[in-house]
């Protein structure tokens, strides 16, 4: 399929109308399509680089960085709240915003990581990060901030790249009553609308045992 050419002034334009945590999202990732050079160029026009160094974990360990994201989370680190009132109900806070694009972006590297090996330590990372959506949706208040009603579903996971990675790691971690307990659970809890689908899918990736268990449930 050809690239179609984007012209970088109505780009702009269009970003400009974007809701906030659309425009979050885009820098997001953004951020990890530039170099090296040009992302130290990008930050000292905004923000002094001596103040964004490397953590002192081991660069691009997938595992240390979801662990240090669920301390932060838990501790309150994104919790921002506002007053709300009639006209600001539908809009979410900085704080939110910054906690959902992080957990996308982990959440991504969940995938990669997969496709490498490792499924023990994907498992985990994953696990991790299903556990804080599982907790944002006990609505207790204190991961994130939601104006109105909200929940999990507001954080704009895409399941159909996310499950299939999961689902290949659980099924070389898990036992097959627990490999049928977890998928059934994740998409109850998280995706219903594509869980017909997704259930097909796992029965082609679980183990013949596992692939028995689901028959026996």
């Amino acid at each position: 399929m050809a690239r179609t050419p984007i012209d970088r002034n109505k780009l702009r334009a269009a970003i400009r109308k974007m809701g906030d945590e659309y425009v979050f999202s885009m820098l997001d990732v953004a951020i990890d399509l530039l170099s090296e050079a040009q992302l130290f160029k990008l930050a000292k026009q905004h923000i002094d680089p001596s103040t964004v160094g490397p953590d002192g974990h081991e660069k691009g360990n997938l595992l240390a960085d979801v662990r240090a994201f669920e301390k932060a989370s838990l501790g309150g680190e994104y919790y921002q709240d506002f007053r709300v009132n009639s006209q600001n109900c539908t809009e979410t806070s900085r704080g939110t915003q910054a906690w959902m694009s992080d957990c996308r972006r982990l959440l991504g590297r969940c995938v990669s990581q997969a496709k490498k090996g490792d499924p023990a330590g994907s498992r985990q990372a994953f696990d991790i990060l299903f556990g804080l959506l599982d907790h944002v949706d006990e609505c207790l208040d204190d991961v994130i901030f939601f104006a109105d009603e909200g929940g999990s579903w507001q954080v704009g996971v895409d399941w159909e790249k996310v499950l299939p990675a999961w689902m290949k790691v659980l099924s070389a971690t898990a036992d097959p009553e627990e490999y049928v307990q977890r998928i059934t659970w994740v998409l109850n809890q998280h995706y219903d609308y594509g869980s017909q689908r997704m259930f097909v899918l796992a029965r082609r990736t679980a183990t013949p045992e596992q692939r028995r268990a689901f028959l026996e449930t």
